[in-house]
């Protein structure tokens, strides 16, 4: 590809840089658009990897046909086969008609999926049937549809590491990995960091009516120098936050620097950079500790009226025709308290009891957790922050899954 040619996609596509890396990665997706080779774009969080299936769908000759991007992180486990393949009528509670999947939709098309990771492993063996023989079958059915869809995948998930784990499979990595393109991470990309800074700072002079910020030269060093583990994302995120506070257009190093996070604190650093990163947190203040400990205690609440209504359940199965044991052990009240504790069928008066305190005590959680909802929101905006809105790393600082936490994003709001 002539220098001319480069140009004229990265105009096209929004792509600013001059790094070797990034050039090669853009002259391997035009080279493989005319095929139907399947493509695996890698690279991390937040360098702008979702450019390349366009450019790749642009240059190819299905640029006419339907262009699907689909976010797998984002789709429920229960759900994506659906999503991905369709659905029969009946074929589940809440299926009111047929439904057409990405795959039948996108047919002479292309089919992005994003975080192609977090694919469960049953949907992983249906995608791999669809990239081997170009079949699917919908949620419910069983008659065998045909699709011709170009597959590009991207993940910023160590995947020797997820195979040898089990969490993906290795054929079906092998079928996506035919052409392999990796985006470099902005920390390795050097100048490019000021010309993406000077691009952003003009897009938001723009966009908020205000003269564009600029830097001294001691505070460009420093923003070259700075490892940006957000990458392009956390760049464009800082300077927009200077672009609205700042009153001096001029920005010095020390007035950048403390925009930019500590990186040395490891509450900060991602979780892919280190293996303990969520044992060793560091809290921002004591109040983010009380958080945490709320945000378990309302799991742990959970667990616990689980336990009891199981308890009460199998207590309740247990009562007709079971002989009190009053009757078989008469003095065992007066002569063992533990005896009586031990029983394991109590009487129907025990349970009437235990029935009485379970209601007293629900009405007792559901107004605790209507207390905690407030803390466990105000827990995942701050682990969102501390983590620049990088999902990934936040669900595992608070200890669960991203499909939990973006539920939650979605129920509180914070979208």
């Amino acid at each position: 590809m002539t220098n001319a040619e480069l140009q004229q996609v990265k105009q096209r596509f929004g792509i600013i840089g001059t790094e070797p890396a990034l050039n090669r990665a853009i002259d391997v997706a035009v080279q493989v658009a005319p095929t139907d080779l399947s493509v695996l774009i890698t690279g991390e969080s937040g360098v702008g990897k979702e450019n390349f299936p366009q450019i790749i769908h642009f240059y190819s000759q299905r640029k006419h046909g339907q262009y699907i991007a689909v976010n797998c992180g984002a789709i429920p486990e229960g759900t994506i086969d659906s999503e991905l393949f369709g659905h029969e009528k009946g074929s589940f509670t809440g299926a009111v008609s047929d439904r057409k999947g990405y795959f039948e939709v996108a047919n002479g098309g292309t089919i992005f999926l994003d975080e192609v990771g977090e694919l469960p492993l049953t949907t992983q063996v249906r995608l791999l049937r669809v990239l081997e023989a170009g079949e699917f079958i919908k949620v419910g059915s069983s008659k065998v549809q045909k699709t011709n869809v170009r597959v590009v995948a991207a993940t910023n998930m160590d995947m020797a590491k997820a195979i040898a784990e089990g969490r993906f499979r290795e054929d079906l990595f092998y079928r996506l990995n035919s052409v392999p393109i990796h985006i470099p991470p902005l920390r390795e990309r050097g100048n490019d960091v000021m010309l993406l800074f000077r691009k952003f700072a003009v897009d938001f002079a723009e966009k908020y009516r205000m003269p564009a910020i600029r830097l001294t030269d001691d505070a460009a060093q420093a923003l070259v120098n700075y490892p940006w583990y957000g990458n392009v994302r956390q760049l464009k995120n800082i300077t927009e936050q200077i672009s609205v506070l700042e009153q001096n257009r001029e920005i010095n190093k020390e007035k950048l620097l403390s925009y930019l996070p500590d990186v040395s604190s490891t509450g900060y650093l991602p979780a892919v950079l280190s293996e303990n990163a969520s044992k060793d947190r560091s809290f921002g203040s004591e109040r983010e500790i009380l958080y945490q400990v709320l945000f378990d205690m309302k799991k742990d609440m959970n667990d616990l009226k689980k336990l009891v209504h199981d308890i009460i359940s199998k207590e309740n199965l247990n009562v007709s025709g079971v002989p009190c044991m009053d009757n078989v052990y008469p003095s065992a009240e007066a002569s063992s308290p533990i005896i009586q504790s031990t029983n394991s069928t109590p009487a129907p008066s025990s349970i009437n009891k235990i029935k009485r305190d379970d209601i007293q005590d629900t009405e007792e959680y559901v107004e605790e957790s209507l207390s905690l909802e407030e803390v466990e929101k105000e827990m995942i905006k701050k682990a969102l922050e501390r983590h620049q809105n990088k999902r990934k790393y936040a669900a595992r600082d608070l200890k669960i899954s991203e499909r939990t936490l973006y539920r939650k994003i979605k129920e509180y709001g914070l979208e």
